[in-house]
C-alpha cells in the first residue's frame, strides 16, 4: 500500500532528484515548454507551481527563496519579469501537461509536453476580452442569476424579432400592381 507516500522518487537519490527538478524547472521557465516523460512532468508540476506563485510577490525574500530552488540567475530573472506579469491574475494551475501518445524508443516511456498555460497562444482567442474576477461565494447568486436570465432571453429574442420583421417586409415587397379599370 502507498499510504503517505506522495513523492515520486523517479528512481534517483534525493540530491539527484532535486538537481533534475531544478534543471527542468529552469528549462521550463526559460523555454515555456519542454518535452519529457509523464512521471517527470507530474513531479515537475508539484515542484514549479509553488515557485510560480511565489514569483507573483516580487520581494527580495521571494527572489532568494526561488533562487535557492532554481540555482540559475537567468531563470529567476525571467520568472520574476516576463512570467510573473503574465500569470499575475491567474489563481493557480500555471502548467499544462499534454500527453503526446507516442513512447520513447529506448524504454517505452510515455512522453508528454509540459508548458506554461499563459504562453500558449493556440488556446487563447484574440478578440476575447478578459473575464472579470469571480467570487466563490453563494451570496447574491439568485439576484445575479435573474439578471443574467433576463439578458440571455433578451439576447435570444432580439434576433427572432429582427427575423420576423424581415419576413413581413418580404411579404409586402412582391405585391403585384392592380390593373386600372377603364
Amino acid at each position: 500500500m502507498r499510504h503517505g507516500k506522495k513523492i515520486n522518487h523517479l528512481g534517483r537519490k534525493s540530491a539527484h532528484r532535486h538537481a533534475l527538478l531544478s534543471n527542468m524547472a529552469s528549462s521550463l521557465i526559460l523555454n515555456k515548454r519542454i518535452t519529457t516523460t509523464v512521471a517527470k512532468a507530474k513531479a515537475l508540476r508539484k515542484y514549479v507551481e509553488p515557485l510560480l506563485t511565489k514569483a507573483k510577490d516580487d520581494t527580495t525574500h521571494s527572489r532568494r527563496t526561488v533562487f535557492s530552488y532554481l540555482q540559475n540567475k537567468e531563470s529567476v530573472k525571467t520568472l520574476f519579469g516576463e512570467v510573473a506579469s503574465k500569470i499575475a491574475d491567474r489563481p493557480g494551475g500555471y502548467t499544462r501537461i499534454i500527453k503526446m501518445g507516442d513512447v520513447r524508443v529506448g524504454d517505452n516511456a510515455e512522453m508528454c509536453l509540459i508548458e506554461l498555460v499563459d504562453f500558449n497562444t493556440l488556446y487563447t482567442k484574440d478578440g476575447a476580452a478578459k473575464k472579470a474576477k469571480t467570487r466563490r461565494s453563494r451570496k447574491g447568486k439568485k439576484a445575479e442569476g435573474a439578471e443574467g436570465a433576463e439578458e440571455a432571453s433578451a439576447a435570444v429574442e432580439a434576433p427572432k424579432a429582427a427575423a420576423k420583421e424581415t419576413e413581413k417586409k418580404a411579404k409586402k415587397a412582391p405585391a403585384k400592381p392592380k390593373k386600372a379599370k377603364e
